[in-house]
């Protein structure tokens, strides 16, 4: 798998694959907001991560998707392994997710829930927890 930093405005797959898979997209292009696309050895596109930053020490993950000619492969984990090991690399030590879909998903990866109510300042302030997630939407929680 082969792995490449991208921009929402010069991709715009990633956008119609988020979009396609019902999740956010109205966000993208804001500041602290990092993508990347994952590739097979056929330079065929796998799927898309990104993360946004919360602190020199702590990161969102956000917009995990796979390709549906590519779904059901188990590509999501090494997907998420991976970005999980670059922001360890980075120096941040905290990793969230807030997901109406991959909380099972996330827990199997060493993520903990965290109620809602109980989420730190850094969290309530992204718009993914304000706005574009649904109050329903499961908050999880990593030391990396």
């Amino acid at each position: 798998m082969h792995v490449e930093e991208i921009r929402p405005q010069t991709c715009p797959e990633l956008a119609a694959e988020l979009a396609a898979a019902g999740l956010p997209v109205d966000d993208l292009i804001l500041p602290g907001r990092r993508f990347f696309r994952f590739w097979d050895n056929h330079a065929e596109p796998i799927g898309f991560v990104g993360m946004e930053a919360l602190s020199p020490d702590a990161a969102l993950l956000r917009s995990l998707v796979v390709v549906p000619n590519h779904r059901k492969r188990g590509l999501a984990r090494p997907m998420t392994v991976w970005l999980l090991g670059r922001l360890r690399g980075e120096g941040v030590t905290e990793a969230w997710v807030l997901t109406t879909t991959i909380a099972d998903f996330a827990m199997r990866l060493g993520f903990a829930r965290v109620e809602r109510g109980d989420a730190p300042a850094c969290i309530r302030a992204t718009r993914q927890f304000r706005d574009l997630c649904p109050a329903s939407a499961v908050l999880l929680r990593k030391s990396l």
